[in-house]
This record gives structure tokens, C-alpha cells and sequence, in this order.
């Protein structure tokens, strides 16, 4: 009786929820300028670095600062539609030249600091970017490549170091500004900012994102972090919340997923710039209240691994919720945030693309450990086959999901397309783009109740000796055992099977890699999954090969093994 009542309730959510995207939107105005009126001494951006300093910011601190750098660029001679690069870490300049360009109507292009000379070369070429803020960090790089980017006519420089005699300090440009400005009147079908797909199954591509998708992204923010901001019990009344994640702001899992739609909700953002690392995620949480958070697997597992008993060593601890994504969470870390954090973490799934569209909502509809969640109101998303028909539950497809929500009215959760791609574009849909399903590139089993279970990317998937194998069952197993940090499954090429189950293994501190303890873990997994799925060859490994937003890149391990397979 209480599954159906559930069931019901979720039914219900769906059927009652109908989006309101007006005809003008825009970032800026949504998550800073109306805060700035109303409450322009609220906290918007708390700031720490590894080196120890420490800063705070208000709204009304960061529209000055963001109209200042409206006036600027404009001055710089950036227009509506033109590209603005951004390669910065976590910090208030990094917010402020969101809004900034936002208001400006530009499109913004963040980049990852970690991105070398070739990567960075690729995607301001792609992009035309007319003006790249940068960190100093990133000067390096940037310099090396700029003569080969004739379209970036400007470079403005963030931090304490000397510019270049071509460049601009940040700070003289802002001082010369009013701190007025106009904001441009932005529709919500224009363009907000173009991101780089992470390459992890070809070369990156420009997905062009609408002012709109950020309203798209809410009803999957909020449900995710457990109605973050208000109370359930009456969703009018504001609750404290302090909102921090390690994910780059300059990918979609920091931006849309943290930055953006904290500010959203006018509450407090923690930007910390610095390398994760396990340890100093639990001192930040505790020392600063964090309430929300999202936080990859990967660095769930590290945090899993270093401090077994975090609340018995950090007493600031105060989590409401956690979000993740990126990869399948697996019931281990599932159980350690549970018993150990006191928090059931909220699985959600989403890309670049299309954000923000699979989860769960510990308070509204019960998470199934190992399980990626349900759609998310607003959102309608099936497993589909290689015709674009529904597959029945239980049986692996495509994820997708549809142009329309369950009312047919335009799902604002998409982007506009590759950016100049067409092809591609089109090769997303199974059919009409404005009327179809989008394809995710990710493979899923449905169940009876709409709960997704992840099976991998679909080049992620394999088959060994007939049977189709899916990594992620077996690297959450693995993972389970305490001699192993982090595990990937791929496919060693097998002249009889046609491939073998083989496990690449990063080892947990004390531990050592050896022939009893390949044992050891194949009959570990024997004994949980099924007798296939055991890893005929496990190889230990330092670190594994990960995209800079923190996801597995199996591919590079495949590429290994078929190249090794070819030199036998």
C-alpha cells in the first residue's frame, strides 16, 4: 500500500507540474540583479583558497562589480551574441563575469583551468571568442596559443601577477567603470553560454545553452537537494542554506548544477580554489556549515576511503543533502553517506546537452540504492531501442528523453544545438528535433516504477563470451572490497571469447598489489554478481584516466588493451 501511495504522489507531482518560461529571461537579472535590489547585503559568494585567503561577498557587491565589467567589455568592444572566454577557477571574478556577460547579452565560454595549449587552442578557435578573461595561472597556456586565434582581439587578467603589454588587469579595467549599467533586454531562447562537451567518446563540441535552460534545470536542483533553500513543510518559508561542490565551475556539473542556481535562489555559494582532496572537503563542510552539496562519485569514494567515521571527527557537519552524478553512485557509497553522513545522497543524471533530468528526492519519493532515479517533474525520459521505440522494463536501451513534457509543451531543459554542427544536432534526435526524443548516449534498464538503473556509456558496454557485460556493477563491487580506492571494467580483446572481463584497480593507502589479492577480489565479485562478470584479469594502477569534470574516461583504457592485443 505505501509503494502504490508513493507511486501515486510521484504521478501526481508530474501531472501538476507545468513550466512557466516567460518570453525574456536572463541569468543575470535571475540570479543576481532582483537580489541585488531586494537584499543587497545577503552573502552571495564566501571565498577560500588553498593558501588561506579568505573573502566575502554580497549581491550587492557582485552586481557592482558585474556592472563595471559590463562597461568594460563594452568599451573592449564585446557585442550581443559575441563569445567571451573564461578561464577561471572558483572565485567571485568567475560569478562576476557570468553576470557580466549575461547583462552585456554576450555568450560566455568557460574553460577549465587544467586544459593545456592544444585543448585550449581547439575550442577558442571553434568558438571565435572575441575576449578570454584568465586567471594567472592560465596565462601560460593562453599566451602560447593566442597568435594562433586571430578572432581574440582582447585579454583581460585575473589575480596578482604583472599582464602582458597586450593584456589588461583586471582590476585597473573595473576601476575605470561606472558601476551602472543598463542590461541588455535578453530573450529566453537566446544563447547564455557555450560549453564543451569532456570528449570522453570524440573530439569536444560546442553545445550552445539558452537563458531558458536554467529555469529547465530547477525542478531537478531542487528536488536533489531536498527542496534546498525552504522548508518541505511549507515550501513559502526560507530555510539557511550554504551551498558548496568541488565541480568546476567552468563545466556544467559547477555551473548549472551549483553556482548558477544558488544564485538563483539568492542564498550563499562556497568557491574554494584548490585541488580536491578528501580531507579538506570535510574541513570545509564542517568549518563553514555546508548544508548542500554535489559531489562526484569519485570524490565520494576518496572521502569514503580517508575518513570512515566522519562525524565523529568533524563535529561542524551539518549536510542536508548530497547530490551526485557523473557516474553510478553503487550501493557502497550509497550505505557509507546513509549511516555515516546521515544523508540519503540524491543520485541524478543529466548532461551538457540536457540537464538535470533523472533523480531522486530522498523527502518525495524513496532513492533505491545503485539506482540513478526517475524523471524529474517537468521531464519526460524513457529507455529507447535503435528504432526509437520504448523498450519494455528490464531491458537495456538508450536513454532518452522527449522534446515535450507529459502536457506537450516545450521542455525548457534543452540546448539549442552543436555549435556549427548541424549534423550532429540533428544525429541527437530520432526524429523531428522540436518534436522527438534526444538521444543521451547512455544505456539504462527501467523498472516497473520508472527507477533507471545506469549500465554505462553505449560504447562503454561490451560483450564477453555471448554475454553483455555492463562495467559499473562490477567497479561498484570491487569498490566494496577495503583494499580497493577505485575501479574501471573494460574489454580485453579474447581470440575465443571475444573479449575478457579485465579491471583496472587503484589501490587504498596500506595496500599492496599482488597475485593473492588479484584472487582475493575476483572471488570477491564471483561471490555478489554473476559468475561472468568476475574480472578474468585485474591490473593495479596508480590513477585512473578521468575527464577534468571528474568522470572516467574508459575509453583510454579500452584503446590500451586493444593496442597491447595488436603487439601480441
Amino acid at each position: 500500500m505505501a509503494a502504490k501511495q508513493e507511486s501515486d504522489a510521484y504521478r501526481s507531482l508530474h501531472a501538476a507540474f507545468r513550466w512557466q518560461v516567460p518570453e525574456y529571461f536572463s541569468w543575470a537579472e535571475a540570479c543576481c540583479g532582483r537580489w541585488a535590489r531586494e537584499t543587497p547585503e545577503a552573502p552571495a559568494i564566501l571565498f577560500e583558497s588553498d593558501s588561506g585567503c579568505r573573502a566575502q561577498y554580497s549581491y550587492g557587491q557582485l552586481q557592482r562589480a558585474a556592472n563595471r565589467l559590463s562597461n568594460a567589455l563594452r568599451r573592449l568592444g564585446v557585442k550581443r551574441g559575441d563569445r567571451v572566454a573564461l578561464i577561471l577557477p572558483q572565485r567571485f571574478e568567475t560569478a562576476v563575469a557570468h553576470i557580466a556577460i549575461s547583462q552585456l547579452g554576450g555568450v560566455a565560454v568557460p574553460l577549465s583551468m587544467l586544459f593545456g595549449p592544444e585543448a585550449l587552442e581547439y575550442r577558442l578557435q571553434d568558438s571565435g571568442a572575441v575576449l578570454a578573461l584568465a586567471e594567472c595561472a592560465a596565462l601560460p597556456a593562453l599566451r602560447s596559443v593566442r597568435a594562433q586565434c586571430p578572432a581574440l582581439a582582447h585579454v583581460l587578467v585575473v589575480g596578482e601577477c604583472s599582464p602582458g603589454t597586450d593584456e589588461i588587469a583586471w582590476m585597473s579595467a573595473l576601476q575605470a567603470e561606472d558601476a551602472r549599467f543598463t542590461a541588455e533586454r535578453m530573450k529566453a531562447e537566446e544563447a547564455a553560454v557555450l560549453i564543451y562537451t569532456s570528449g570522453t567518446t570524440g573530439p569536444p563540441k560546442g553545445a550552445l545553452v539558452p537563458q531558458r535552460a536554467l529555469i529547465g534545470n530547477l525542478s531537478g536542483f531542487v528536488a536533489s537537494q531536498n527542496w534546498f533553500g525552504f522548508d518541505p513543510a511549507d515550501p513559502t518559508r526560507p530555510s539557511q542554506a550554504l551551498f558548496w561542490s568541488p565541480a568546476d565551475w567552468a563545466w556544467t556539473g559547477g555551473l548549472m548544477d551549483a553556482l548558477l542556481p544558488t544564485l538563483y535562489f539568492g542564498r550563499p555559494i562556497l568557491a574554494y580554489q584548490g585541488r580536491f582532496d578528501p580531507l579538506k572537503a570535510f574541513e570545509l563542510m564542517a568549518a563553514y556549515g555546508v548544508s548542500h552539496t554535489f559531489l562526484f562519485p569519485t570524490a565520494l569514494k576518496a572521502m569514503m576511503k580517508a575518513v570512515p567515521r566522519p562525524r565523529e571527527r568533524y563535529a561542524g557537519l551539518r549536510l542536508e543533502a548530497i547530490m551526485s552524478a557523473g557516474e553510478a553512485v553503487g550501493d557502497a557509497v550509497f550505505a557509507y553517506c546513509q549511516q555515516e553522513l546521515g544523508v540519503t545522497v540524491n543520485e541524478m543524471f543529466g548532461q551538457t546537452e540536457i540537464n538535470y533530468v533523472v533523480g531522486n528526492c530522498a523527502r518525495f519519493w524513496p532513492a533505491r540504492p545503485g539506482s540513478m532515479g526517475r524523471a524529474y517533474p517537468g521531464h519526460r525520459v524513457a529507455v529507447i531501442d535503435e528504432d526509437g521505440q520504448p523498450c519494455p522494463p528490464g531491458v537495456v536501451g538508450d536513454v532518452a528523453v522527449h522534446r515535450r513534457d507529459v502536457h506537450g509543451d516545450p521542455d525548457p531543459v534543452f540546448f539549442l544545438g552543436y555549435w556549427h554542427n548541424e549534423g550532429a544536432t540533428r544525429a541527437k534526435y530520432s526524429g523531428d528535433p522540436s518534436d522527438s526524443w534526444c538521444r543521451t548516449g547512455d544505456m539504462a534498464v527501467q523498472d516497473e516504477d520508472g527507477y533507471l538503473w545506469y549500465q554505462g556509456r553505449s560504447d562503454d558496454v561490451f560483450k564477453a563470451a555471448g554475454y553483455r557485460i555492463g562495467p559499473s556493477e562490477i567497479e561498484n563491487c570491487l569498490v566494496k572490497h577495503p583494499a580497493v580506492a577505485n575501479a574501471a571494467v573494460v574489454p580485453k580483446p579474447d581470440p575465443e571469447r571475444g573479449a575478457l572481463v579485465k579491471a583496472f584497480v587503484v589501490l587504498a593507502p596500506g595496500h599492496a598489489g599482488n597475485a593473492a589479492l588479484v584472487a582475493e577480489l575476483q572471488r570477491h565479485v564471483k561471490g555478489r554478481l554473476a559468475p561472468y562478470e568476475y574480472p578474468k584479469e585485474i591490473e593495479f594502477i596508480e590513477t585512473l584516466p578521468m575527464t577534468t569534470t571528474g568522470k572516467l574516461q574508459r575509453r583510454v583504457l579500452r584503446e590500451l588493451e586493444r593496442e597491447r592485443a595488436l603487439q601480441r
